[in-house]
């Protein structure tokens, strides 16, 4: 690879480019297990599962699913918290030579209806809790089984005795049905003898989905090449963290790209600890640290802006964390520094999209860390910034352009969506992000704008148009727009703006209890602003940006 401006700021020992290992992520599991048979694979609330449990029980469940039907290719939607059955189930999936298909538990029929449908799960992988809710959406999917898992099968006796009395309402006694399956049944039934890895190196592994300004979901593509090259280039970055040492905070949901790479796939590739978080909250942190000594501690800023809130944090004894990640919004600088004045700890910020499997720069570990700033391009990761009227155009160093980015990490594309995959990457192998962005003279890029107007509100990404179709179908809503606004603790939240047809009245919790039946909770409108009419351009479409804009003059000093 040829020497790029960032390349001079790489930290000691981090190699511009790598020769990478043809090694699927189920195949590293398998050798985990015979490198590091008995550490900690995962750590459930206590329940501490060992690289060579977690190996055989993902040779179970592989041939439990084969047992059901599953075949090579076939999809597989998981649809669960970050518990140990979705480790184990996405790890059987792909080792069967199937294709994962991540979904959020959070959503909705409506929006499980698309996603299954689009990606033509045959089966799903769910909670017991929502194994109604999968039987309701069925007839409209092609999935014809159900997987249903309880939220205390992995965890200690004692606490699996206790959980039904201390979370009322958290689990579900399953109804006979010939389509739904228990989780803990089929694999008890199953050995638990070595299972071949079928994954084709370049074949489909996984589909996730993102949205875009249409509105849509679209499932990316992603390679069993991208998933374990994306944790080889990851794994580079960190030179002195040697295999099998270190243990890290789960606090990103499998189900969501940052969870699903930079620390499940982290995590099985290099023998290192998970510490499943099914519910990331500041106070569940705390404990955490207390209890089980973590090394590394990712999470959205609205953990660490919560745990600095509170004084017990800065009174607690935090010496065995090396470094914190940080994800999915910007981190402020002020953050920053707290955290490393209190813990002495390094700070990466991480910045990627799922179309690049998600890693594409890190801050340096062990480099200079520049506030504002999501740090370099990995090995092997190229980074332009391009004129977003014209891609042909690359802007000057210190000037703000589209960032595009190629590496062995880009996605395949995007599923059936020929059309859009051609917009997204080039003959090149480019991927234009939608983002805007600035790199400075030492490499370091600057995320400044979003070409798209994706919402992140405390980490969840949320696109305003699927929210303006919802409020569009409320037979009061003339007109409709939904933006970001600043907010302290969830770094955004959403603000619908909504024209009442004339001679009808709403009141915003109308609205937003319109939302709570069709939309995941964390995309509902948090502010309802009603409005006599909404900015348009000369062709009468509504100016999105004028809308925010407006708003940030009134958060502005």
């Amino acid at each position: 690879m040829e020497e790029r401006i960032w390349h001079k700021s790489y930290a000691p020992g981090v190699p511009w480019s790598l020769e990478y290992e043809k090694i699927t992520i189920p195949a590293s599991l398998t050798r985990s297990a015979q490198r590091f048979p008995g550490h900690t694979a995962l750590n459930y609330m206590g329940r501490f599962i060992s690289f060579l449990e977690l190996d055989s029980q993902v040779n179970r469940f592989a041939r439990a699913l084969t047992s059901l039907g599953v075949k090579k290719g076939d999809r597989v939607a998981v649809c669960l918290p970050n518990v140990p059955q979705a480790i184990i189930a996405n790890m059987a999936v792909l080792r069967m030579g199937a294709v994962v298909v991540q979904v959020n538990p959070l959503y909705t029929e409506r929006e499980l209806i698309h996603q299954l449908s689009d990606s033509g799960a045959c089966l799903v992988v769910t909670l017991a809790l929502l194994a109604p809710r999968m039987k309701k959406v069925m007839p409209f999917t092609a999935v014809e089984k159900v997987v249903a898992c309880h939220i205390p099968s992995f965890l200690p006796f004692i606490k699996r005795l206790l959980f039904p009395l201390v979370k009322k309402g958290m689990t579900a006694k399953l109804k006979p049905d010939p389509a739904v399956y228990e989780f803990m049944k089929l694999t008890a039934s199953q050995p638990p003898d070595p299972v071949e890895d079928q994954g084709d190196w370049d074949g489909l592994a996984a589909l996730l989905y993102t949205g875009g300004t249409t509105g849509v979901a679209k499932g990316v593509m992603l390679t069993h090449s991208n998933l374990s090259k994306n944790v080889q280039q990851f794994s580079a970055w960190f030179p002195d963290l040697p295999p099998g040492s270190q243990s890290m905070v789960g606090n990103f949901p499998v189900f969501h790209s940052a969870g699903f790479t930079a620390i499940q796939n982290f995590c099985i590739f290099n023998g290192h600890q998970n510490i499943l978080v099914p519910r990331p909250e500041p106070a569940i942190n705390m404990e955490i640290i207390k209890k089980y000594r973590p090394s590394f501690l990712p999470a959205v800023p609205t953990i660490f802006v919560g745990l600095l809130a509170d004084p017990k944090f800065r009174e607690t004894d935090l010496s065995c964390i090396r470094g914190f990640f940080s994800g999915a919004a910007p981190l402020a600088a002020e953050t920053i520094r707290q955290l490393t004045s209190l813990t002495g700890a390094g700070i990466c910020e991480v910045y990627g999209l799922t179309e690049t499997t998600p890693v594409a720069t890190v801050t340096p570990w062990g480099g200079i860390i520049k506030p504002g700033t999501v740090g370099l391009p990995l090995p092997d990761t190229e980074i332009r910034l391009v004129d977003p009227e014209d891609h042909a155009r690359e802007v000057p160093v210190g000037e703000p352009g589209e960032v595009a980015i190629r590496g062995p990490q880009v996605m395949a594309g995007y599923y059936n969506r020929p059309e859009e995959t051609a917009k997204a990457l080039d003959r090149e192998g480019w991927f234009y992000s939608g983002d805007i962005g600035r790199l400075d003279e030492d490499g370091y890029l600057a995320i400044v704008d979003r070409k798209k107007d994706m919402i992140i509100a405390g980490g969840y990404n949320i696109y305003p148009v699927e929210l303006d179709n919802v409020l569009f179908e409320h037979p009061k809503v003339l007109e409709a727009a939904t933006v970001g606004v600043p907010d302290d603790y969830r770094g955004e939240t959403v603000k619908a703006f909504v024209v009442v047809k004339p001679g009808e009245t709403l009141t915003a919790e109308e609205i937003k209890a319109f939302c709570r039946e069709r939309l995941a909770a964390y995309k509902v409108p948090r502010i309802v602003e009603f409005v006599d009419e909404l900015p348009k351009s000369a062709v009468g479409k509504i100016l999105r940006r004028e809308l925010r804009d407006r708003e940030l003059k009134k958060k502005a000093p």
